[in-house]
């Protein structure tokens, strides 16, 4: 997942000072500039990922905006990675407060479910399903010791909310999503974590970009295919994230919140 040139606002005070924040797939895409947004409003944000590069480049921007950022590279397909990258934010920020489970990948596009191969299914399983509940147990596991805290894992519309041909596996990945998310959020508001879901639709990322397609004939296509005729800013979707995560939606939980100019409304 990646995304265009992403500009840091400049840091300052916010609904999140002094918090810790932990990212995951924050190296590009909406994973970038949720944890920008964060930062832009006090929090201090550890961005992670499999790839070292760009989560140093993310941490760059934070920091150059005035903002404080850890880049932990880690594989949220296995237990032991998250375990010890929740750990490794906790002892560099004293705590982990709001987690936002991002990471995820879309393979497989363009098959009919007849033809999906295992492997790809396999893996659309093992990063958008098992990586988000294995980083939700590392994540709660602290929460719940030390006070509670909130999650928000990014889901997709294409999932729970509306179907499309040729995407089976990541509708069936996504989905699995939204339903973690709830049954979750069930389980673990007695520990006073509250846990809730982002859905977005087609944002300025490339993973919206159909094989070939430029930014300008995305632009084209979706001024059919969108009711309001464009694709998300990666920054809609991030306030969306950074709302369920404050103060102010005490009262969500379970919420799975669609931001996609209203094609599945």
């Amino acid at each position: 997942m990646s995304t265009p040139a992403t500009t840091a606002p400049t840091t300052g005070p916010g609904r999140f000072d002094g918090s810790s924040v932990l990212v995951t797939g924050a190296g590009s895409g909406l994973g970038r500039a949720i944890a920008l947004a964060f930062a832009a409003e006090g929090a201090r944000v550890s961005v992670a990922g499999r790839t070292a590069a760009t989560l140093d480049e993310t941490a760059a921007l934070i920091e150059a905006a005035g903002g404080t950022a850890l880049a932990v590279t880690a594989d949220v397909t296995r237990a032991t990675d998250v375990r010890a990258l929740v750990a490794r934010t906790v002892e560099h920020f004293g705590g982990l407060d709001i987690a936002v489970n991002n990471a995820g990948l879309l393979r497989g596009g363009g098959q009919p479910l007849g033809d999906l191969a295992e492997e790809d299914w396999q893996a659309l399983l093992d990063t958008n399903v098992t990586g988000v509940l294995l980083s939700m147990q590392a994540e709660i596991a602290h929460m719940r010791a030390n006070g509670g805290g909130a999650i928000v894992n990014l889901s997709s519309n294409l999932g729970a909310h509306i179907r499309i041909p040729g995407v089976a596996g990541y509708i069936a990945s996504k989905a699995a999503v939204s339903a973690l998310t709830r049954a979750g959020a069930l389980d673990h508001i007695g520990d006073g974590i509250r846990i809730n879901a982002v859905s977005p639709g087609a944002s300025d990322t490339l993973m919206s970009l159909q094989p070939g397609e430029s930014e300008a004939e995305r632009a084209v296509r979706m001024k059919e295919q969108s009711p309001v005729g464009r694709v998300s800013t990666t920054a809609e979707v991030a306030a969306a994230v950074l709302f369920l995560a404050s103060p102010e939606a005490g009262s969500a939980v379970g919420v799975d919140l669609v931001i996609d100019g209203g094609s599945s409304a």
